[in-house]
């Protein structure tokens, strides 16, 4: 073919170019799908139990552990309520946790029992109640984490006779309420259940067009999937920290019958204990020491 300045160009086959093109196509695709199966298993949720629990799951027939109480608490004053009014009594073992890899939380599946890493998921069980397993959970799980995480937990947990209590740390900033905010008195609470969860709430009810996300959603979602009673109690603050006033909000949680039976009215040793915990992050946080 000539062109306007009297050069020849060869023309090449169309067949060709688009079979070269096919080539390359697929050649990316399978670089794009390698790399891809490799940051899904860099963000694996690794569930790691210790030599007893492990056992558990040898010994019984369905490969499952026999838990009758599962208490999850997310985010630091959920999980500081706990310490201050759950593991301050009895003693108190721990016998699992999770690691994980995402952008803000970087464990490896190398973390162990003894230094499973902060913040992390750790699993105490009572020795005096064995069927009751506590969770703190003060690490950040990503969207496509979560599912997995649910499923991890609950899945290798007996279902028939298993009970959930979540509690929960959440930014007033994500409440939505006909009110104004300022004219609602900051911490409280909100509940959420699962259609099988029979019992009475120690607060009221979340409202639409409120949701709930993170581990908690997760959680709630599987269990009202497979038929778990389970209840969610979301304390909404204004404090990011950890924060002694948002810790008490939780105790009107104490009338709920899974807290109620595990957790001792308060005490002065409890009370020392949400002191401490509240005096070591006000140092930690202090720029000048």
């Amino acid at each position: 073919m000539a062109t306007f300045f009297g050069e020849t160009v060869i023309l090449s086959s169309r067949a060709v170019d688009e079979e070269d093109e096919e080539e390359e196509v697929e050649d990316e695709n399978e670089e794009d799908r390698e790399i891809k199966r490799e940051l899904e298993k860099k963000r694996e949720v690794h569930l790691h139990w210790n030599a007893d629990f492990s056992r558990q799951f040898e010994t019984s027939s369905d490969k499952t552990l026999q838990i009758s109480e599962l208490i999850i608490a997310v985010g630091y004053n959920a999980s500081g309520f706990l310490s201050a009014f759950a593991l301050s009594s009895g003693k108190w073992e721990t016998v699992g946790n999770i690691s994980l890899w995402n952008e803000k939380s970087r464990f490896t599946r190398e973390t162990s029992l003894e230094h499973p890493g902060e913040p992390s998921c750790i699993f105490y069980r009572k020795d005096e109640n064995p069927e009751v397993l506590i969770c703190q959970c003060t690490c950040y799980v990503a969207e496509d984490q979560l599912f997995q995480w649910a499923a991890k937990v609950l899945g290798c947990i007996e279902k028939r006779s298993l009970k959930v209590t979540i509690l929960s740390d959440c930014p007033v900033a994500n409440y939505r309420s006909p009110e104004y905010i300022s004219a609602i008195p900051v911490p409280f609470l909100k509940a959420l259940k699962t259609r099988t969860y029979n019992e009475n709430l120690c607060c009221s009810p979340l409202e639409q067009p409120n949701v709930v996300s993170g581990i908690p959603a997760a959680v709630l979602s599987y269990c009202q999937v497979h038929q778990i009673p389970a209840v969610l109690y979301q304390c909404y603050t204004d404090v990011v920290k950890l924060d002694s006033v948002t810790i008490e909000t939780y105790k009107s949680t104490l009338s709920c019958s899974s807290l109620r039976k595990l957790i001792k009215p308060c005490t002065a040793l409890s009370t020392e204990i949400l002191k401490k915990l509240t005096e070591d992050n006000e140092t930690q946080s202090n720029l000048y020491t």
